[in-house]
């Protein structure tokens, strides 16, 4: 049984920092696309950043560039989401994604139940 589990998130006050984690379960994640969404309260989730195999080509949502980093430990099977900076519009719930099927739709095979982040102003 295939399962991502997040953890890290929390209220933190803006100009703060948090690194959330993701622990992958259930299955070899070294040849997958891994990524991290988000969504606020009343909008869509949404893209924020992702890492190719072998920890290459990491890509961010313009919202996030400069501030946060998408890393990978394949012998761990684990996907982190280091955030610095953080706005108050950084607030929502934390997703973590493995194994892209359609980058366009961002469709990903796996999903976790999420984790909250809250930042204060």
């Amino acid at each position: 049984q295939v399962q991502l589990v997040e953890s890290g998130g929390g209220l933190v006050q803006a100009g703060g920092s948090l690194r959330l984690s993701c622990a992958a379960s259930g299955r070899t994640f070294s040849a997958c696309t891994m990524a991290w969404f988000r969504q606020a309260p009343g909008k869509d989730r949404e893209f924020v950043a992702r890492i190719f195999k072998s920890g290459s080509r990491p890509s961010y949502a313009d919202s996030v560039k400069g501030r946060f980093t998408i890393s990978r430990d394949d012998a761990k099977n684990a996907v982190d989401l280091q955030m610095n900076g953080l706005k108050p519009d950084d607030t929502g719930v934390y997703y973590c994604a493995a194994c892209i099927v359609d980058s366009a739709a961002n469709r990903y095979s796996y999903w976790g139940q999420g984790t909250q982040v809250t930042v204060s102003s």
